[in-house]
């Protein structure tokens, strides 16, 4: 039996066993595989590793996405998180190429998958509180949130939060270095029911000079002591 003779539920359920390059490859032999490919059924899951991924032609974006994972875990990537006067020319250049990569795509999602429930950013260095905004905005039954050392994240996305974020259920925003504790305490008060974690992030080192100034000058002094 040729592939093409299954009926759309069978192909559909062995299209849910390929990754985003083996689906559009195989979307490229006939129409009938192009019309499974582009059923939104088989796009309620988007998971990405790098920011390249995201510039593909090998995914769909819809009403019909649901969970949304952007997750940067390389050395190269990474650079995105260190402050912009610790940078070399070369990282410099590097994180230019692609600031805006995650925000466009974020911005995509907001208007294009209004029934989103779940986004996991991971390393993403240049999202920032606009974009998180926007996003509460946009997709109203939002659940899950989970921030992780993305370093342009601060109080303000707490505060969008307490304002938009009505279905949210979770709210991770660990090692976001520029959250305060004040932030976080907001959330406990005004969302009492979300499920509210935030390792290491109000005890790390913030980018603001005044207040890294202070912290700085604490730890100096309690080495002093020492």
């Amino acid at each position: 039996m040729h592939i093409t003779q299954l009926n759309r539920e069978c192909l559909l359920h062995l299209f849910s066993f390929l990754d985003k390059n083996s689906r559009k490859n195989l979307a490229k032999t006939c129409h009938k595989l192009l019309e499974v490919f582009q059923d939104p059924l088989l796009w309620s899951l988007l998971n990405f590793h790098s920011p390249v991924e995201l510039k593909k032609d090998n995914f769909l974006l819809g009403p019909a996405l649901k969970h949304l994972s952007i997750c940067w875990y390389s050395e190269r990537v990474k650079v995105c998180n260190i402050e912009d006067w610790m940078k070399n020319s070369f990282q410099k250049d590097f994180c230019k190429r692609h600031e805006t990569t995650v925000s466009d795509f974020l911005l995509d999602v907001c208007n294009r998958c209004p029934n989103l429930l779940s986004l996991t950013l991971s390393g993403c260095g240049h999202v920032t509180d606009d974009c998180i905004l926007q996003l509460l905005k946009n997709c109203p039954n939002l659940r899950s949130l989970k921030l992780e050392n993305c370093v342009q994240i601060t109080d303000h996305t707490l505060e969008a939060v307490t304002l938009h974020g009505a279905s949210l259920q979770m709210l991770h925003v660990d090692f976001c270095r520029n959250v305060t504790q004040a932030g976080l305490e907001r959330v406990r008060e005004k969302c009492p029911s979300v499920m509210l974690r935030a390792e290491r992030s109000a005890n790390m080192i913030p980018d603001s000079k005044p207040e890294k100034k202070l912290m700085l000058e604490k730890a100096s002094r309690k080495l002093v002591q020492l």
